[in-house]
């Protein structure tokens, strides 16, 4: 036996009989995290509407889980590795069906932003376990690429039957199946998951937890997007609101500090300060902000201004399914190893600003067909040619052991640029809306003409927000033509995170919801 074969018996002795099975109810999890987050977007006017909550608060119910999801990744996956992946996959399932029935028996505001938080934290404890899960039970290269494959197309589709499902169950029974619906779904999975998954010994990480750097991360992004939040109704001038944003910045400069001096850090420095790892995450976080926003208005302009039922609203949003799943399998797949990574993703975010441009064009009157639907499609377009190669850059280079953190960091990126895009756009948009209408609400004379300048205010507060959200793709394109400077990927390469130090996860597709 060579010295090669003897290395790869020594890594993977036999796989898994059972690892097929497994990727069943890992791809089922994966499907009801993804699920949750599209139902949630077409249930919310329904929600919000019945728990009383205000305009002010409403991205709340996004910003609550995203912010919770995308500060606790980091910590989630450290626990994984020092608990056992499995274990760590089963709790946080039981916990996400705990916090779902949380949110559908919600009787007041607080209570779901609650249930929402929570779902957050038990979904970084079981998102980092997956991908874990699936990294180390598939030990063949052919096998790992098609099964990491059908996960992520999974995680694509899933969005689309999120959409749906969400509007059929709005519509049909109440915005509180959109939750409960979870639970089956949950049992299901951790069941099997249970019973079938055989997780390999040796892979835990003993190193111990790094407290101080959880605290002061998730502390630093709670200040900040609690800032972005204040600033809609108290202004950016408030103290409050500045006293948010100085905390925020000594938090997390803090946060830096004490990752460069502990022994086991929560997150290496070393994983973001290469360029093109840095490029990616910085680049995917700015794109996740503009999208984020994007999805809250479009719901509401579809539901609010032009009257769409739940239902068609999930429909609405197919176009745009469709053409990230598009981007995804057949451009940025079939194309990242034939051209540097930086010719895709470059040239995606632009297609997307191109598709947002074009949104700002909405009015009352505006034809779905003539200015919505062509929308969707170059955003979807646009964002899945750009995310393959950006998770295939994600952990370009790194070291064996810090390839499951360069993998969570994609994910963070993603939960956080979403958690202050909803903030912050919803705060740009809010603004807009309230000085349209006290400029022009005095000129109508009778009730309809108020209504009218209402809608229209609404409208134009959107637009102004995605006019904000078109700079920021474009700011990603340019930071991608910046700093990604990696050529075409060595296919002959073993991918990092392959070894017995880093049995994490690999990068895998995650829809931005």
């Amino acid at each position: 036996m060579s010295e090669t074969d003897q290395a790869t018996a020594t890594k993977a002795p036999a796989s898994d009989p059972n690892r097929w099975k497994a990727l069943v109810f890992i791809a089922l999890a994966q499907l009801m995290v993804v699920l949750d987050a599209t139902i949630v977007n077409i249930a919310l006017p329904s929600a919000q509407q019945d728990l009383g909550i205000s305009d002010g608060n409403r991205q709340w119910v996004v910003t609550a889980y995203a912010l919770a999801f995308g500060g606790l990744l980091l910590f989630g996956g450290r626990i994984a590795d020092l608990w056992g992946r499995k274990r760590a996959f089963v709790v946080g399932l039981i916990g996400f069906a705990a916090a779902s029935a949380l949110g559908g028996a919600a009787t007041n505001e607080a209570m779901m932003f609650g249930a929402r938080a929570l779902q957050g934290v038990f979904g970084a404890l079981l998102a980092p376990a997956a991908l874990s899960l699936l990294a180390v039970m598939f030990t063949d290269a052919k096998e790992r690429a098609k099964a990491f494959g059908i996960y992520g197309a999974i995680a694509g589709g899933g969005g689309a039957v999120g959409f749906i499902l969400g509007g059929v169950l709005t519509e049909y029974m109440d915005w509180r199946w959109t939750f409960f619906v979870n639970i089956p779904f949950a049992i299901v999975a951790a069941a099997g998951a249970y019973f079938v998954i055989r997780e390999p010994e040796g892979g835990r990480n003993r190193n111990p937890l790094d407290i101080p750097g959880v605290l002061l991360s998730t502390l630093g992004l709670v200040a900040l997007v609690y800032g972005f939040t204040r600033a809609e109704s108290d202004g950016w001038g408030d103290s409050v609101t500045v006293g948010m944003f100085v905390a925020s910045a000594v938090l997390l400069a803090a946060f830096v500090l004490v990752e460069s001096r502990v022994k086991a850090p929560l997150l290496p420095l070393r994983v973001i300060t290469d360029r093109n790892r840095g490029g990616v995450y910085l680049s995917l976080g700015i794109a996740i902000i503009a999208m984020f926003g994007t999805f809250l208005f479009l719901t509401y302009y579809l539901q609010i201004v032009k009257g769409y039922s739940p239902i068609s609203t999930g429909f609405a949003f197919m176009p745009m399914i469709v053409g990230m799943m598009v981007g995804s399998t057949q451009i940025g797949t079939r194309l990242m190893t034939r051209v540097p990574a930086r010719l895709l993703m470059g040239p995606g975010f632009l297609v997307a600003a191109v598709g947002m441009l074009l949104m700002t064009q909405l009015e009352i009157g505006s034809s779905y067909a003539s200015i919505i639907l062509p929308a969707m499609l170059l955003l979807g377009l646009g964002m899945g040619t750009a995310f393959m190669p950006a998770m295939s850059l994600a952990t370009l280079g790194v070291e064996p052991r810090d390839s499951g953190v360069a993998s969570a960091m994609v994910n963070t990126s993603q939960q956080v640029g979403g958690a202050i895009g909803t903030a912050l756009l919803n705060t740009i948009a809010a603004s807009a809306t309230t000085s349209y209408i006290a400029d022009n609400i005095g000129s109508a004379t009778s009730r309809s003409q108020q209504q009218l300048v209402q809608l229209q205010g609404q409208v134009h507060g959107y637009t102004n927000a995605i006019w904000f959200a078109v700079g920021m793709l474009v700011l990603a394109a340019v930071i991608v033509g910046t700093l990604v400077n990696a050529g075409k990927p060595d296919m002959s390469a073993t991918p990092a995170g392959t070894g017995d130090e880093a049995e994490d996860e690999l990068p895998v597709p995650v829809v931005a919801h």
